[in-house]
């Protein structure tokens, strides 16, 4: 509310016009919880503010609010000012809270019911309940199925038993020279095993998987991915253990070089993973896998230390959380701009600069 932005009251009265002036403190009281600072709160409060200006002005009510309702606003506001960055997310966001506390109805967002959505679709469910893939494999393997039906099908109707082995060859000789060979590989595999699928499921009479050419990727035939212990060493010396965000990211390099993590499996760490009094933490691995591996004593010693210290309060359970509002869990983008940081500033310039790196 208005202590925590440091308005005085009445300037704080002066945000509560229109018909969004009911549910300012609440939103105030949001951005409080997220963490951002007072100077960025007020300016989101202030839009709001503005915003609910301009509905009155217009004679519509909270009930008329809505995604067309917010472009709109945005529309008439560049008219007059520099919207910045942040201003269509303070909208979104101000409008989810509406959505959630019941106030303005949810538009359930279109379905697209395409038959090669639909295919995809099936495939999808296919993997991940009877094949146990993760979400993050799915999203790796059913763009390249979608790229594959609209080849065949663009513009025609899907009729997937005229599928023939020349599509197939001539899908992947098409896209695979443009990929890396593990892209390459993957998306064989895709391919195979979504052919696989079709023929189970009786869609097509002839199982086209063994039509599906082979990608080679001979293990020595690019550069190293991994760095020496030497290399390994300087990258963790170079973190500034005098800042919050220093002694988090030396705990990420930390359990990446140590124990050999994949970026997704130190996103996805909780507090709940974490075992002290055996000394263990659990890692939630590919395929729904749960592995409890050793916490060695320097790993520890700097999560404990970005804990007690470090770590804000907020409702993630995630270990590691961002720095800057809005508070949350880290991504896996974050998790690799973290390793791109730390190589910069130990001078070290590998072919690969990604997360993984530290895995090999």
């Amino acid at each position: 509310m208005a202590e925590h932005f440091s308005f005085g009251s009445v300037p704080w009265q002066r945000l509560h016009v229109g018909p969004l002036a009911s549910h300012i403190d609440a939103f105030a009281d949001r951005l409080h919880e997220r963490g951002f600072a007072e100077f960025t709160g007020r300016i989101k409060l202030r839009l709001i503010a503005n915003f609910s200006l301009w509905l009155k002005r217009r004679g519509l009510h909270v009930v008329d609010v809505g995604g067309k309702t917010v472009a709109k606003y945005l529309t008439h506001r560049r008219r007059y000012v520099v919207v910045q960055l942040g201003d269509p997310e303070t909208l979104r966001d101000f409008l989810k809270m509406l959505q959630e506390f019941g106030v303005v109805a949810v538009i359930p967002p279109r379905v697209d019911e395409s038959p090669i959505t639909c295919i995809v679709r099936d495939f999808g469910q296919y993997l991940s309940q009877e094949r146990g893939l993760s979400d993050a494999s799915l999203a790796n393997s059913l763009p390249f199925v979608r790229r594959f039906l609209v080849r065949c099908f663009s513009g025609k109707p899907v009729l997937l038993e005229e599928l023939r082995p020349s599509d197939v060859t001539s899908f992947v000789l098409h896209n695979a020279h443009a990929a890396s060979p593990s892209r390459a590989k993957l998306m064989v595999g895709a391919l195979r095993s979504f052919f696989r699928f079709l023929c189970l499921r009786g869609d097509i009479s002839i199982d086209l998987a063994g039509t599906v050419p082979s990608v080679a990727a001979w293990r020595y035939s690019t550069l190293p991915r991994s760095l020496d212990s030497k290399d390994v060493e300087i990258l963790l010396s170079g973190c500034d253990q005098g800042t919050t965000a220093g002694r988090r990211d030396y705990a990420i390099l930390l359990l990446l070089a140590r124990l050999g993590l994949r970026s997704g499996e130190v996103v996805a760490l909780t507090l709940d993973d974490l075992d002290w009094d055996a000394g263990e933490l659990t890692v939630r691995g590919k395929g729904s896998r749960r592995d409890r591996l050793p916490i060695p004593r320097d790993v520890g010693k700097a999560m404990t230390t970005y804990l007690r210290h470090d770590r804000v309060a907020c409702s993630t359970r995630r270990v590691f959380v961002r720095i800057k509002a809005p508070r949350g869990g880290l991504g896996r983008t974050a998790v690799g701009c973290v390793v791109k940081r730390a190589l910069t500033r130990a001078d070290l310039h590998p072919p690969h600069r990604g997360a993984h790196l530290l895995r090999h």
